[in-house]
């Protein structure tokens, strides 16, 4: 079953997750249409080669050419006019740039993968419920009701100011023709009447200039409520989504509302600094004892700029954080001297700012915050924010060739920088940029959440690990002394992050029973989630009981292992993984002889095993695990081909393959055959020409086991033979001969 059409079987409240991160950018019905093919190419490869991306756009397109010359046949016009429409949008917004849709593709699976994992959950993790809490989605909702309504109390009010202008000049016009009259003229009944109804003319007009400067108070009153409490709050809940997204949580949405929110109240106020310089203009010309504009317009004027200057500093966020090309889902892990892509936005989406802003990229602008080691920048590092380059027309910048180079220390030589890299070190890159408009300066800065530098590949994993505590830790965007004493994290949260590595990374999140082992393992013993609190060092730093490596090493080698080796087998779900011995035998002790199923060495890095029941002549029961298969063994040989052809010798009897049930009770075929290699393997014959060829040969995996003893079997018993060991056998020593070689 594909993955979309698991995704079209989801509960309602899942299928609304799904449709928030569908929009024009990538819309629905193309995945729809396109589901087998779109799942069956490798979008997150492309996201970061532009030439593998710029053919799967025009694989994309021609796919879409195909649906369509397909509808009209069918004369569907609403589906005819919708796929012209995507075909525009295809070629338009992604042929400079087709990198971003393979991104955004990458990010509809994976986030497609996230959900399919949560539903299969018997309950939501605490961090994901927090995300959805119902009383967030309430405050979005009031925020851009506010939005609206300030708009419209800002609209009205230009009205105001407009009339105020009309009774001023009327006012100006009748008072100069008194003025013209002759003296004679002025004492007459008619003026002394004129003059009585000029008087209430003021009258008015000092009434609707203290209404117009109260109207105007209000919206500003309203703004500064607004920006002070629900938008402060909005902005920082995004942010936190977007921590969260970074170590694999649900994609963080939203900016685009916030966008709409922030710039209607910048053009707001805006409006309003007009209004107030309108009535400056009134004031030259027309000013009288009690006069309300002089004592109340400076006051407002302050007020606005200064909501303004706060406005436009908070709209400057990172809105993708940074992360190396070559590895995706690994974000604020950088490697010295290997380009990494950073992308800022300025939420005020006004035309007149459209390449005019100018940000530089720094990184360690505090340097008196974070350790010894000293970086640049290499590279593009200032560019001029614009319009066009983002797909949803965005106010955006992106960075995509910024190397962290490491200084030389005063010694001449560089600091910490070789193998040995410290990957609890924080470093923060920050950027700066200045906007002139309208008469005002304002300077805006704000940074990255924090980032780990390595210098080997092989720090990627500790530096992940390191970036996961962190994000998971604390909402504090700039604490680049975490690691100096990093506090401990609740069970239930590091247990629901850890799912999250997998349906991201791999395609499928762990469930309960596999969440349990993992809590086991990390505490030694069955603890109540939601109490018990781990610390750093147990997660990353002490080794796990009789073991030479941390348990984060240990799992960090099974996402490996499974990405590059197992993957269809895990997404499909067949395999267990994360089950103790003790806890598998107590599966398998009543099951078929022949049920088997597999799981993770817990002693061998990246390993997986598979183990059987077996029965013995007396009715025991006993148990048999073959020696773990690691990613040198596998990449020789797949490890369904290895579940098919896998053989083990008996005493007294031929090779025989034991595995005949996966856990519970599916046949292993039916589990494991889509995964097959076409043919099976089997060992051909030397070829009539004799030495004139080669004779073919071909991996089988081969185990022996004594039948001399009911005691469970170690699993240097079930040592594999050499393949090429046992087809020589096979082909030229009968079965008994075959036992007294092994002998």
């Amino acid at each position: 079953m594909s993955q979309w059409s698991q995704v079209q079987q989801l509960e309602i409240k899942f299928l609304e997750q799904v449709d928030q991160f569908y929009d024009d950018n990538f819309p629905m019905e193309i995945r729809h249409l396109l589901a087998q093919w779109i799942e069956s190419q490798d979008w997150e490869a492309a996201a970061n080669n532009e030439a593998m991306a710029m053919i799967l756009l025009q694989n994309l397109i021609i796919q879409v050419d195909e649906q369509l010359d397909r509808v009209s046949q069918e004369k569907n016009l609403l589906l005819i006019h919708n796929l012209k429409r995507v075909r525009k949008l295809l070629q338009g917004k992604y042929h400079g740039n087709p990198m971003h849709i393979a991104v955004i593709i990458s990010n509809c699976l994976r986030e497609e993968r996230r959900i399919l994992a949560a539903a299969s959950m018997p309950v939501q993790g605490p961090l994901e419920k927090s995300l959805q809490n119902s009383v967030v989605s309430e405050r979005q909702r009031n925020v851009e009701h506010k939005v609206s309504a300030i708009k419209n109390s800002a609209q009205m009010t230009d009205q105001d100011v407009k009339y105020l202008e009309d009774l001023q000049e009327e006012f100006d016009f009748r008072y100069k023709t008194i003025q013209s009259l002759e003296q004679n003229d002025k004492n007459s009944a008619l003026i002394k009447q004129e003059m009585l109804a000029l008087q209430a003319m003021l009258n008015t007009l000092d009434y609707k200039r203290k209404e117009v400067l109260s109207k105007i108070g209000r919206v500003i009153h309203e703004i500064d409520m607004l920006m002070s409490n629900m938008l402060t709050e909005e902005l920082l809940d995004w942010k936190r989504r977007q921590q969260i997204a970074c170590i694999g949580g649900p994609l963080h949405g939203g900016l685009d509302q916030l966008q709409n929110c922030f710039t209607l109240l910048a053009e707001s106020l805006f409006q309003v600094r007009r209004q107030l310089e309108k009535l400056d203009e009134l004031l030259t010309r027309l000013t009288y004892d009690g006069d309300p504009i002089p004592v109340q317009r400076p006051q407002l004027l302050e007020k606005v700029n200064f909501l303004l200057y706060n406005l436009f500093r908070n709209s400057f966020v990172v809105e993708r954080q940074p992360c190396m090309p070559t590895h995706p889902q690994r974000p604020m892990v950088l490697k010295t001297l290997i380009q990494f892509t950073v992308k800022l936005r300025l939420l005020i989406k006004l035309p007149e700012l459209n390449y005019q802003i100018r940000v530089k990229a720094t990184i360690d602008k505090n340097v008196s915050t974070v350790s010894n080691r000293r970086f640049v920048l290499c590279g593009t590092h200032v560019k001029a924010m614009n319009t066009d380059e983002s797909a949803n027309g965005s106010l955006s910048v992106e960075f995509r060739h910024l190397q962290p180079k490491e200084m030389k220390t005063s010694a001449g030589s560089k600091g910490n920088e070789g193998p040995h890299m410290v990957t609890e070190e924080l470093h923060s890159i920050s950027f700066e940029t200045q906007v002139c408009l309208y008469g005002l300066t304002i300077n805006l800065e704000t940074s990255s959440l924090p980032v780990v530098m390595i210098s080997n590949v092989s720090q990627l994993p500790n530096a992940w690990a390191s970036i996961i505590w962190y994000n998971l830790s604390t909402n504090d965007p700039q604490n680049l002394s975490f690691f100096n004493n990093p506090p401990a994290a609740t069970l239930s949260q590091l247990l629901e992050v850890l799912s999250w590595q997998f349906s991201s990374y791999v395609g499928r999140g762990l469930n309960s029973e596999q969440l349990n082992m993992l809590a086991e393992k990390l505490t030694g013993q069955q603890v109540s989630y939601n109490d018990f609190q781990l610390s750093w060092a147990k997660f990353c730093k002490e080794h796990l009981p009789g073991k030479s490596f941390t348990f984060w090493v240990w799992l960090e080698a099974i996402l490996d292992l499974i990405k590059k080796h197992i993957l269809p087998l895990w997404i499909d779900g067949y395999v267990m993984g994360f089950v103790s011995k003790e806890k598998e035998r107590i599966l398998l002790k009543d099951k078929t002889p022949g049920t088997f199923l597999l799981r993770f060495s817990e002693s061998n890095l990246g390993g997986i095993t598979f183990t059987w029941v077996d029965q013995l002549e007396n009715g025991d029961v006993t148990f048999h695990s073959v020696e773990p298969y690691n990613k040198g063994r596998l990449s020789a040989l797949p490890f369904a081909d290895i579940l098919r052809d896998y053989k083990v010798i008996m005493a007294d009897n031929v090779p025989e393959n034991p595995l005949k049930y996966l856990y519970p009770d599916i046949p292993k075929d039916k589990a494991f055959g889509k995964h097959y290699s076409c043919q099976p393997n089997e060992v051909s014959k030397p070829s009539d020409g004799g030495g004139k060829g080669y004779v073919p040969s071909v991996f089988i995996p081969v185990s022996k086991i004594l039948n001399d003893s009911t005691e469970p079997h170690s699993p240097s018993d079930l040592l594999p033979m050499s393949p090429s060991v046992y087809a020589v056998l096979r082909e030229h020593l009968s079965p008994t001969a075959i036992e007294t070689a092994v002998s």
